[in-house]
């Protein structure tokens, strides 16, 4: 096999099995290859701010990689995002079943140094189905982001040019403050609003909740 000698600095998730794959791709099919995996709330570690090359590769990753660092890699710094177009940002695959989406998707980008704001270089899309909850529509979605991974890592190893997407960003991506709004519940919401929030939320520990003068109690269906 002969790999590609361009530098390419990969960053991802720990302990994630897509991730996983993705990273032994690299390491197959490019010769200068530096890689950190962490999690939630992890320090990116300073020789990785200091580290040089031509391509950035962000899948599933931790940190929002900051702009001296972005600025370093001299062909491109791409990322995968688990959403389509429409859902930028923190809880996209609860934004689109909250808003009862009809199609998603995942999208490889140019990195800027905004979160979710750089130039679009490929969309993979699929369907929503009514009876998808959060669980499923992730199952899907990392199928077609590691899908998507293989078909654009590959076009860096082989030294191509990334494609160009028409597609364009919708809407500015999605805030924390947001996404934990979605899981509050009031008595004073209808019933389909109430139904929509537990079909956004509801994924094993994450549960919405009931919100009372400012206090939380467990929401419990029918109460």
């Amino acid at each position: 096999m002969n790999k590609s000698s361009s530098p390419l600095l990969f960053l991802g998730k720990a302990d994630d099995p897509d991730c996983a794959r993705a990273l032994e791709f690299c390491q197959n099919h490019f010769s200068h290859l530096t890689f950190c995996l962490g999690k939630w709330g992890d320090p990116l570690p300073e020789e990785i701010r200091k580290w040089e090359g031509d391509y950035i590769i962000s899948y599933l990753s931790r940190w929002v990689v900051p702009a001296d660092l972005l600025n370093r890699a001299r062909i491109a710094a791409i990322n995968f995002h688990p959403a389509s177009p429409e859902y930028p940002g923190i809880g996209c695959n609860n934004f689109a079943l909250y808003e009862n989406a009809k199609e998603y998707g995942v999208t490889c980008h140019h990195m800027a140094s905004k979160v979710d704001t750089g130039r679009i270089i490929a969309v993979k899309r699929f369907p929503i189905f009514p009876e998808d909850d959060v669980d499923a529509l992730l199952k899907r979605t990392y199928e077609n982001q590691i899908a998507l991974f293989f078909e654009i890592a590959n076009l860096l190893a082989e030294g191509k040019e990334l494609p160009t997407s028409t597609e364009t960003w919708t809407r500015p991506p999605f805030s924390r403050k947001q996404f934990n709004e979605l899981f509050i519940i009031t008595p004073d919401m209808s019933e389909d609003e109430v139904n929509r929030r537990i079909r956004a939320i509801s994924y094993g520990p994450w549960q919405p909740y009931m919100e009372v003068n400012g206090h939380r109690f467990e929401y419990k269906p029918g109460k």
